[in-house]
């Protein structure tokens, strides 16, 4: 069985509230961004939130657009590491409900990762994360078999913030190379690209077929203000390139040309997961059959979908008629 893609991560569980902006500002942490936190630090966090609606879904940035690849009918698998508990058991069974392959045993040493995700009135949502022993994985935990059978192996940009980590992303990318797989890269928060940003260079040079990006982070790794020059740019060194604009719809580099998407009027309620549902569905238009043009204009409707609800997961599921019309 062929797979669309392979996607690898940080396994956690995400804890949905909406919340004030004072409930932001007593954390402490910055708005509008993903800060890592200790046990602790989370502790305090969930206690803030208590006693208030939480929706709860396995998540993580890979695991999301792994799941929206599943949601559009795609077939995907998904690496991560859980550890042995109640929201481990969770993880693996939420996903496995969304028809995403995942076969990794719960035996993590240690608690299963979460984040807690604040949404405010504006639409922003305020991730602070506790990898647990998702942080844990290693290049044990890949596995050639499978990335052997996909089309696509998906990396997220979270991953290399760790020794361990890292060394399975780039085991999962010298695999894919192995067997001729194509490589898709998100940059996954502007932090990220300040952190490592030859790193990023490097990789969206060499190994890596499709990069993803958002706005702030093509104009950080690049240090230009113009997003068309930020898209030349970055596509005189990637093969590929997918860089959304929000509400403007997105920029796809492809062949030397610019293909421009436009974005889908909706009104936000919640950008969580928006970047994530964007890459799914345009890594699921791309592995059948949809020409790039076709693949944005879909991803560009699933991202705003996305943002007109609350949570990563699509409530409304596209049917095949709604993507029949979308592609026409």
């Amino acid at each position: 069985m062929t797979i669309d893609v392979y996607g690898v991560g940080n396994s956690l569980v995400d804890i949905q509230a909406q919340v004030s902006d004072e409930v932001v500002a007593q954390t402490q942490f910055e708005k509008g961004v993903m800060t890592l936190v200790d046990d602790q630090q989370q502790q305090v966090v969930m206690a803030s939130i208590a006693g208030l609606p939480l929706n709860r879904c396995a998540g993580g940035s890979a695991a999301n657009t792994i799941v929206a690849v599943a949601d559009f009918g795609g077939s995907a698998i998904y690496c991560g590491k859980v550890g042995g508990d109640e929201m481990g058991e969770f993880f693996l069974a939420d996903m496995r409900d969304l028809g995403v392959i995942i076969d990794i045993p719960p035996n993590g040493d240690g608690p299963t990762g979460t984040c807690a995700v604040l949404i405010t009135p504006d639409a922003q949502r305020t991730m602070l994360t506790n990898l647990g022993v998702s942080a844990t994985l290693t290049p044990d935990d890949v596995r050639e078999d499978e990335i052997k059978r996909s089309k696509y192996v998906y990396i997220e940009g979270y991953l290399l913030t760790g020794e361990t980590t890292k060394a399975a992303a780039y085991r999962a990318i010298e695999l894919a190379k192995k067997h001729d797989v194509k490589v898709a890269f998100t940059a996954s928060d502007p932090f990220l690209v300040n952190l490592i940003r030859d790193e990023i260079w490097d990789l969206i040079s060499g190994p890596v077929d499709m990069f993803f990006c958002n706005e702030v982070e093509a104009k950080s790794l690049t240090g230009m203000d113009d997003v068309i020059d930020c898209a030349h740019e970055i596509h005189s060194h990637a093969e590929n390139v997918a860089l959304t604009l929000g509400s403007n719809g997105s920029i796809i580099m492809h062949g030397g040309e610019a293909i421009p998407i436009e974005g889908a009027a909706v009104e936000a309620v919640d950008t969580t997961g928006a970047g994530d549902m964007y890459a799914g569905a345009l890594l699921y238009g791309v592995t059948n059959g949809m020409d790039w043009k076709q693949a944005g204009h879909l991803a560009s409707h699933a991202a705003a979908r996305i943002v007109g609800q609350l949570g990563a997961r699509l409530q409304m599921k596209f049917t095949p008629d709604e993507i029949a019309q979308l592609l026409e």
